[in-house]
């Protein structure tokens, strides 16, 4: 407010001064803020222009009356007691202060009153000097709404909720009752995907109209806030029972079973919910929001579209990924992974053609770890990108190792993770480690997923045939379970296609399995590509796969992934029994 005092310093020393009556006509004509002139029994002399402009009043309509014209109702008379008392004492008074307008719309106004005295020290009259604080308070209740509020959907936001939390929470633990408290952790599901294919501007609608569904369904007690991006958080206060939370739960699941229409289009949603309850589950905002976050995380694990209570299990589970986290870190540093191989034989020529690099770690803190567990913690971290040339170093050195032992023509398959794939240093990355373990292209081949391919088509189609110039081999691993395009298949340069294991594993039984591999062979053979059926175990699936036309086997038929050791154990073993054709 220093550019109030600052005028009302201004008009003040222009009253008790000696500038000609002209001058302080002008100014008081002219100034920005409203004034107003009494005599010493408060009753008005005269206005400017600015008060007749802010109060809708002219001086014919006020002169010879009091103030009190103007109030608004808002302040008792005790209030305007101590505010005369002040300007008696002092011979000033400044405050905020609501009025009311001709219109008889109240407003606020930054009001300072001066006592004017004469020579002698009496009071001859008084000055009113006021500012209109309507635009400003406008402002400033729209900057506190969206500091408290999500611009997007206008329910809170994540500042709003924990302060509306830590009230909740300061006034239950004075309760001399027992109380308690429910927060459900919303996520939509796939969002993302709607987003990435709907593009952000119906993603937006979908999250006003999210918002607006669940808002219908909660009571002005409890608390509704978008926590970020596509997560809600809902507090159901004073809740008699957690079966409440339950049934509320319920009753979210329920409104989206309805599709949600945005712009003529129709996109059904469905949601992930965990709950934490108070004081069961935590005494702190920060411990319930953990622990309906990570049944939350439960309930996508379990198939999504539905809720989960947070559980004591969790929280062992939450400690096993900040170890694995640790853990996978140091191991990636100390080079603690190995790597097992598995034979692929051609069903042709009964001949060893290839081998698939796996990864392996055993660790000293966690005992064995699945490869699934690790290599998806290592791409939700980032981590995966370091771990992805660790075993492509490994590889090389197995594949030294294959050449001492006298096998040099068989390729080593190595997986390549779709993060690492992405990156744009990833042809750079992959000579560097060749040149320094002194290794040529041709001794290996790349697998890359499905969805790796499918992902911006132009780029991967202009990596896939860069490797391809460098020697490499290329291979689709998984086919069948992700998001196969025979479109998309023509356009990449690829050598080799492998059949997932999940048509494998059915396929003497269910004969739309067999339809289905039998198709992708003649198909990939179209397309100039050798097959590879995964997860081979018995005769009977080697026997169908030959008379398909399958070149190449991989499974436990033949072998399991084995150490580098009995992998060459192995070797000696088929040139025994197949007379050397390797």
């Amino acid at each position: 407010m220093s550019e109030l005092k600052s005028n009302r310093s201004i008009m003040q020393e222009l009253a008790l001064s000696q500038f000609p009556k002209e001058l302080i006509e002008r100014v008081f004509e002219n100034i920005a803020e409203g004034i107003m002139i009494t005599d010493r029994y408060r009753r008005i002399l005269s206005i400017n222009v600015a008060f007749e402009f802010v109060t809708g009043f002219k001086l014919e309509e006020v002169q010879g009356e009091k103030p009190s014209i103007l109030q608004s109702g808002v302040h008792d008379r005790a209030f305007y007691i101590d505010m005369w008392k002040q300007i008696g004492k002092t011979g000033i008074w400044q405050g905020e202060i609501w009025n009311r307008r001709k219109t008889g719309e109240l407003y606020p106004e930054w009001l300072t009153i001066l006592a004017i005295k004469d020579e002698a020290g009496k009071i001859t009259n008084y000055c009113g000097i006021f500012t209109d604080l309507s635009e400003r308070k406008i402002v400033e209740d729209e900057l506190e709404k969206r500091s408290l509020h999500d611009s997007l959907t206008e329910v809170c936001n994540r500042f709003a909720y924990i302060e509306r939390m830590k009230a909740l929470l300061e006034v239950t633990e004075n309760q001399m009752m027992p109380i308690q408290h429910a927060v459900l952790f919303i996520d939509l599901d796939r969002f993302k995907q709607v987003n990435d294919m709907l593009g952000h501007a119906i993603g937006d609608q979908l999250l006003i109209e999210v918002s607006e569904r669940v808002k219908a369904l909660v009571k002005n007690k409890d608390i509704l806030a978008r926590f970020g991006g596509d997560e809600f958080v809902i507090t159901l206060a004073n809740i008699q029972h957690p079966r409440e939370a339950a049934k509320f739960a319920e009753q979210v699941l329920r409104v989206f079973e309805a599709p949600i229409k945005v712009h003529d289009q129709d996109v059904y949603i469905s949601t992930s919910m965990g709950i934490s309850i108070y004081p069961a589950d935590g005494t702190t905002t920060e411990q319930l929001l953990n622990r309906a976050d990570r049944a939350m995380s439960f309930s996508k694990d379990n198939g999504r579209n539905c809720y989960s209570f947070y559980f004591d299990e969790l929280e062992t589970d939450s400690n096993r990924v900040l170890t694995l986290d640790s853990e996978l870190r140091k191991a990636i540093e100390n080079r603690e992974f190995t790597l097992a191989y598995q034979p692929k034989i051609s069903t042709e020529k009964n001949e060893i053609v290839g081998i698939e690099a796996l990864v392996r770690w055993n660790s000293e803190k966690l005992g064995f770890v699945s490869p699934a567990e690790f290599i998806e913690h290592a791409e939700e971290s980032g981590l995966i990108i370091p771990l992805s040339e660790l075993i492509f170093e490994l590889a090389c050195e197995g594949y030294h190792q294959l050449v001492s032992a006298g096998y040099p023509n068989v390729p080593i398959a190595v997986n390549v993770s779709s993060i690492h794939f992405q990156q744009q240093s990833f042809l750079d990355s992959v000579q560097t480690i060749l040149e320094r373990n002194n290794t040529s292209a041709q001794s290996f081949e790349i697998e890359v997923t499905e969805r790796t391919v499918m992902n911006s088509a132009q780029e991967t189609v202009s990596k896939l045939v860069k490797l391809r110039q460098l020697g490499f081999k290329l291979s689709i691993d998984d086919f069948g379970t992700g998001y196969s395009s025979l479109s998309y298949l023509v356009r990449f340069p690829l050598d080799v296609l492998k059949i997932d294991r999940s048509f494998i594993q059915h396929i003497c039984s269910l004969d739309d399995k067999q339809a289905i591999v039998d198709a992708i062979i003649q198909m990939a053979h179209r397309l100039k590509m050798k097959v590879v059926a995964e997860g081979v175990e018995t005769s009977q699936q080697v026997e169908l796969l030959k008379s398909m036309g399958c070149d190449y086997i991989q499974g436990y038929y033949y072998s399991k992934p084995l150490p580098m050791e009995e992998l060459i154990d192995f070797f000696h073993f088929w040139e025994v029994e197949h007379q050397g054709r390797i």
